[in-house]
């Protein structure tokens, strides 16, 4: 980037500043920076989410237990690093991991149309190129919620995420299209490499960012007694406790609903791409209402109670989804639209259980406890999710799409019962 580009980019900032929160401060530049930077991976992560398993699925011509072995992998790196990942975000500063994260991330997926227009692309790829995603949002995801916390404050983190929820919301509400119309006339190679794309702007970016983090005072302490220290904060809390093996649960589920969604959408009910895309647009409308009504129900409910809402709205939407019909009413379109309005209520229950949860999970949290319970919380939470997506895979493989669907709808209603009878979170108000 030029000096010219950097004061443009800079001049840009310092106006949004003046506007969104009140003045043209570094502080302020620094947020936007962040925040514009999150953006970008948002839309490229709603991209990616289609148009990577799309590729597998239209141009592999993949099995439902190959596209568990996709999910699974991405999920993987959780289980893998995610404990070690918080050592490193205790003793390391937080903006030159975010950069190296990105940077891997974005060659990564560079690379799914290099081999595609040389004829080499194959599942193998495509699972190396899942697996390093997984590991960038690993690293570089925790990275980014410890600098969050940073740089603007403990009584700032509801606000900030809100309106980080707020970028979520507008690009679930068009990611998702944009990505069906990439996929359906460019390919899905192509609408990758326009993530990877992303991924370099936004290195740019939060390379001029005026504010680093300081680099944690030296530790004496082996890293495993660290790890350890971690395990032991998470499980003595019961609030993070409760939240650990909910959220572990409904992560098992929700990867195992990854793994067939996509096959069941385009084998079961016939969309195409640019049509799967249309219909998940609608679960980004989901995410909007969810950033606006988040703050109301919390105060009128409660953090805990809150949470419980956003549960029991994706365990409907878990259950209704293997009923929808290939035509329903005698017509495909039909179906379409019932599988849209799921998407609506599935993405802002997701956002209305999560974005409580990161709140109520940091509040509870000293300051040099807050990578190792990042990655400890992330680790306990996702760490099930590559066997889910496995499961998912194989029960689909042998006894059908809309069977295994069925059984997540299963563990999904299970789950909410014992979430809002067996943890204290209906009591929980801050």
């Amino acid at each position: 980037m030029t000096f010219i580009e950097q004061r443009i980019l800079s001049s840009f900032f310092q106006y949004c500043a003046r506007h969104l929160r009140g003045d043209g401060s570094a502080a302020s530049v620094n947020f936007l920076r962040l925040w514009f930077s999150n953006g970008l991976n948002c839309f490229g992560a709603q991209i990616t989410s289609l148009a990577l398993p799309l590729c597998a699925v239209l141009l592999l011509h993949a099995t439902p237990e190959q596209m568990g072995v996709l999910v699974a992998l991405q999920a993987l790196p959780f289980a893998l690093f995610g404990l070690p990942v918080g050592v490193l975000l205790d003793r390391r500063s937080k903006h030159p991991i975010m950069l190296f994260s990105e940077t891997m991330s974005g060659l990564a997926l560079a690379s799914v149309a290099v081999a595609y227009w040389c004829g080499v692309l194959s599942m193998p790829w495509l699972y190396i190129v899942g697996f390093i995603i997984g590991t960038g949002f690993v690293v570089g995801g925790g990275a980014e919620q410890v600098f969050l916390t940073f740089l603007v404050g403990r009584d700032g983190l509801i606000d900030a995420q809100s309106k980080f929820a707020a970028t979520e919301s507008a690009s679930r509400l068009i990611g998702p299209g944009l990505a069906g119309v990439l996929v359906q006339v460019l390919s899905a190679p192509v609408a990758i490499l326009c993530t990877a794309c992303g991924y370099l702007v936004s290195v740019i970016n939060l390379r001029a960012m005026s504010v680093r983090d300081p680099r944690p005072a030296p530790s004496d302490k082996h890293a495993l007694r660290d790890i350890a220290d971690g395990l032991l904060f998470v499980w003595r809390e019961p609030l993070l406790r409760a939240l650990a093996w909910g959220a572990g649960i409904w992560h098992f589920l929700f990867y195992a609903s990854m793994a067939l969604t996509v096959l069941f959408a385009t084998r079961d009910l016939g969309m195409s791409p640019g049509v799967l895309g249309m219909t998940q647009m609608l679960g980004g409308a989901g995410v909007l209402l969810s950033a606006f009504i988040v703050k109301p129900l919390t105060r009128r409910y409660g953090a805990g109670r809150t949470i419980l809402i956003g549960l029991a709205s994706t365990s409907v939407c878990f259950a209704l989804t293997p009923t929808i019909p290939a035509a329903l009413f005698g017509n495909a379109a039909a179906s379409a639209v019932a599988y849209a309005v799921l998407m609506f209520f599935f993405d802002c229950g997701v956002m209305l259980f999560f974005i409580p949860y990161l709140g109520l999970r940091q509040k509870v949290t000293p300051d040099p406890m807050l990578g190792r319970m990042t990655s400890t919380m992330r680790f306990l939470t996702v760490a099930t999710a590559p066997l889910g997506a496995l499961a998912a895979g194989w029960v689909a493989e042998h006894f059908g799409v809309r069977n295994g669907l069925a059984c997540i709808a299963a563990g999904s209603i299970a789950l909410t019962i014992a979430m809002v009878w067996g943890t204290p979170l209906r009591s929980v108000r801050t």
